[in-house]
């Protein structure tokens, strides 16, 4: 075992895949000789040159456009968005070609495109560099969405990623690029798609999250311990494909549950997990599901952390929904 940070972790992905498959390339902007605004793709292109690790003008539907060509022709191409905040000039050839294409062809065409790209809060920057808009991507038919939210899972689920036929919209939580720390395997091994994990188990109520939301939820689950509350933790890990099983299994257990997301509250991913919970567990339920999110606004600069769902405000909406009676 190695100890990586998350991103060292997605750098040694990327490395190793490119090592074994040499089909897999890497495009976006400044990329290449910088290796990245995060320097996630540090020394790939030293190592596997110009054509594999290639620098693109500043033009993210160009970029995705010539993945989805790339993709085509029997090429995996992993592009990459600098920001989640920039990548809607490529919305449109997201949403209507690469996500479609498997579709459109009657299975003649798969899509191999993983679209790397940070997302979330979390380092002040600003409300250009900061969004959450997953749920943008999960109402798309034939998107994969996933977010890791430590070292071992963002390795092994991005070469589950890399290897399979379908496009994926991979989002990497920036505030955990350097301060998520763990052992990763220095043999190869991937992690499956579609299957939550329980970080903590509980007995009282179900906290549901992902990606740079997990630890802080943890904090707060660790602190709702003295008041004598038993929180499971859910990482769902992936939003499309969803485990919806495990969702249920642990909201059936516990009878409360609670969203952390932050993305902004209407339209967030959490509605739709309140609404599969409500269709499928209704009967089960002690209290109202709430959600914690980040707030109907543009992300803020200076109140950050004002926005951000902290332990403070999980907590708080543990002890309303333990302590609610019909």
């Amino acid at each position: 075992m190695a100890t990586m940070t998350l991103i060292q972790a997605i750098t040694s992905a990327l490395r190793d895949e490119m090592r074994r498959n040499p089909d897999v390339l890497i495009l976006g902007e400044d990329v290449g000789r910088n290796g990245g605004v995060f320097r996630a793709t540090d020394g790939l292109q030293a190592e596997f040159g110009e054509d594999r690790v290639m620098d693109t003008p500043l033009c993210e539907t160009g970029i995705i456009g010539a993945a989805i060509g790339m993709a085509l022709y029997g090429m995996r191409p992993v592009p990459e968005i600098q920001f989640l905040d920039f990548i809607y000039p490529a919305f449109d050839q997201i949403v209507s070609e690469l996500a479609k294409m498997r579709y459109r062809s009657g299975g003649e065409y798969g899509a191999p495109v993983v679209i790397r790209t940070p997302y979330g809060g979390g380092i002040k920057g600003g409300h250009y560099h900061s969004q959450s808009t997953e749920a943008y991507f999960t109402h798309t038919a034939g998107l994969k969405v996933v977010i890791p939210s430590n070292p071992y899972d963002a390795k092994g689920m991005l070469l589950t990623c890399l290897r399979q036929d379908d496009p994926v919209l991979f989002l990497e939580p920036k505030a955990l690029y350097r301060k998520s720390k763990g052992e990763v395997p220095e043999e190869d091994y991937t992690v499956p798609l579609g299957e939550a994990v329980v970080r903590q188990e509980g007995s009282d109520m179900t906290l549901v999250c992902w990606g740079a939301m997990v630890p802080v939820t943890m904090e707060a689950a660790k602190r709702a311990e003295d008041d004598g509350i038993s929180c499971e933790v859910l990482d769902l890990r992936t939003l499309v494909p969803l485990d919806e099983a495990a969702l249920l299994e642990s909201v059936k257990k516990t009878g409360r549950m609670i969203v952390v997301h932050e993305a902004q509250r209407t339209s967030g991913f959490g509605g739709e997990l309140a609404a599969i919970v409500a269709e499928k567990a209704l009967e089960y339920l002690e209290a109202p599901i709430q959600r914690v999110t980040g707030f109907d606004t543009p992300f803020p600069y200076t109140l950050e952390d004002v926005y951000m769902p902290d332990p403070d405000r999980i907590l708080r909406s543990i002890l309303q929904t333990y302590r609610y009676e019909f």
